[in-house]
């Protein structure tokens, strides 16, 4: 369902507004293959992954697919945070889409598919090995194919390199060794994201450095896609608001103009997408507005594109009937699923999530639980409710609703010594290790059946505030006093997530209901 454009970029007069998208799509990379733009992004220990959005005027995006369902590693049944899939590479070569994505821990990986909106094919790994991330394909036009990348510092022992290996022409195989293609560490430290372009007979690779809070987009040119190169930066704050700006993709329109995508980093929201236009001069990439030797910064208003094509304004839905016998494409677990995890048939127009240890530890926490349904925060203010029916859980089990991230909080109905109890629960670190402190609010009539669990993101003077309610049946809204705030964790920002888990080893069958969550926007003038 969608009653309202929960962020919107459009702003109808000609113009658009940035960020495009207002969400957690870190690294985006973006194609355009006739009249249609397509746009992938991280999407790490988060599965479904590899997400899917188009659009087919720059500005109006929608999630219509993933091109991975699961992560085919069992240690990904529980979740593995900050690891998994990292910064892919969207491209389209001999009619099939590829996307090739690094896994710091296994290697790089391609999966491709004829029809971007269907199943995409299973994942071939292209190069094994640790530390190997941020690939990007090329083929040249001599018949041989490449990929450039980057490397992480915290498997392989340095960073501020770019790499390069040949691979066969049909994308599914490294053919010869790895080797250093870029030294950064001088002058463009922490360079990564590469994306490699070929125009006017040079080979350009574009890639941030300095940092994912505080860098800038470097362009890089060779007449021999082994180098040397030439450096130049093309895109930095400056002047903005916009701090980064940081990883993305070039793109062009049909009319020849170009455009670059690329995310900045907004802390507990994640990484949201910005979109900022191209010109080039004397064979150099300027992005962004404001120029001063070749060095442009970010827009936050600004004509758009000329696709030849208007859409109607469009944002990321939120809200859920759950009326659907499909999941939605909003959600995604927190590790690989199992088919028992939840159904949206058993009670028709409801998600019965079933209370589950996945884990299969004695104390389990939500931290290392994969069977946690996520969505992003898809506007900077907002309020999400959700309502829980309660009547079928067993001792130790418990549901509710968590605002999930490095720091995290939820609230919960448990089942404790027979009695349903409201409980809050607050994540803290203790030496190396996530642990759950759990108040018990109050306890609830045995007769009791729903439940409504709140959070509300609102504007602040100088932060955003947090807060948290629930109310019982239909009674009025309680608030819950809380001093926490939401955070992002290892390159993935605060989300939302609804949960059934069981507080112990054995499994006793007992689930929840719920019956919707609905997001509604706070922001002025969305």
């Amino acid at each position: 369902m969608q009653e309202e454009l929960l962020w919107k970029p459009d702003l109808e007069d000609g113009t658009f507004q940035n960020p495009i998208v207002f969400a957690d799509y870190s690294d985006p990379d973006v194609i355009r293959v006739g009249d249609t733009y397509y746009m992938t992004a991280s999407s790490f220990n988060y599965v479904p992954g590899l997400p899917i959005l188009i659009s087919k005027d720059l500005v109006n995006w929608t999630l219509v697919n993933y091109a991975i369902d699961k992560i085919d590693y069992e240690r990904y049944d529980i979740p593995q945070h900050s690891k998994g899939v990292w910064a892919p590479a969207i491209r389209y070569h001999d009619e099939r889409f590829y996307i090739y994505y690094g896994m710091p821990d296994e290697g790089i990986f391609m999966v491709s598919a004829k029809d971007p909106l269907g199943k995409w094919d299973e994942p071939v790994l292209v190069l094994e090995g640790k530390g190997l991330i941020d690939s990007c394909p090329f083929w040249d036009d001599d018949g041989k194919a490449y990929v450039i990348h980057g490397y992480a510092k915290s498997r392989i022992g340095f960073k501020s390199y770019l790499g390069i290996f040949p691979m066969s022409y049909d994308g599914t195989k490294a053919i010869g060794d790895d080797h250093i293609l870029y030294n950064g560490v001088e002058t463009q430290p922490t360079i990564e994201g590469p994306k490699v372009y070929k125009r006017n007979g040079y080979y350009y690779i574009l890639a941030p450095a300095g940092g994912v809070k505080t860098g800038w987009q470097t362009a890089l040119r060779s007449k021999n896609i082994y180098g040397p190169y030439e450096e130049k930066i093309v895109l930095q704050q400056g002047n903005s608001i916009v701090n980064g700006p940081h990883q993305g993709g070039l793109v062009d329109t049909v009319n020849g103009d170009e455009w670059f995508i690329h995310f900045q980093d907004r802390g507990l929201y994640g990484r949201i997408v910005h979109m900022q236009p191209v010109v080039w001069e004397n064979d150099w990439p300027v992005m962004g507005i404001h120029a001063q030797d070749g060095c442009g910064e970010p827009c936050i208003v600004h004509a758009k594109p000329n696709t030849g094509i208007q859409e109607a304004p469009a944002s990321l839905e939120a809200s859920d009937d759950f009326d659907n016998p499909q999941m939605n494409l909003m959600w995604q677990w927190l590790g690989n699923p199992k088919d028992n995890f939840c159904s949206l048939t058993d009670r028709a127009g409801y998600l019965r999530m079933y209370a589950l240890n996945p884990s299969g530890k004695e104390e389990p926490i939500l931290w290392e639980s994969s069977n946690v349904l996520t969505q992003k925060l898809v506007c900077p203010y907002f309020k999400a409710i959700a309502c829980l029916h309660v009547t079928s859980l067993s001792e130790k089990e418990q549901a509710g609703m968590v605002m999930m991230g490095g720091h995290y909080a939820y609230l919960a109905v448990r089942i404790v010594d027979g009695k349903k109890t409201l409980v809050y629960a607050e994540a803290y670190d203790e030496k190396d290790s996530v642990k759950e402190k759990v108040t018990s609010l109050l306890t609830l009539e045995d007769t009791m059946e729903k439940v409504y669990i709140s959070f509300v993101m609102e504007e602040g003077a100088d932060a955003p505030i947090f807060k948290m309610y629930y109310a019982l049946e239909e009674n009025k809204e309680v608030n819950v006093p809380t001093d926490f705030m939401p955070s992002d964790h290892t390159w993935v920002g605060a989300k939302i997530g609804l949960f059934a888990n069981v507080l112990a080893k054995e499994e006793k069958g007992g689930y929840a209901d719920f019956e919707y969550i609905h997001v509604t926007s706070l922001t002025a003038g969305n």
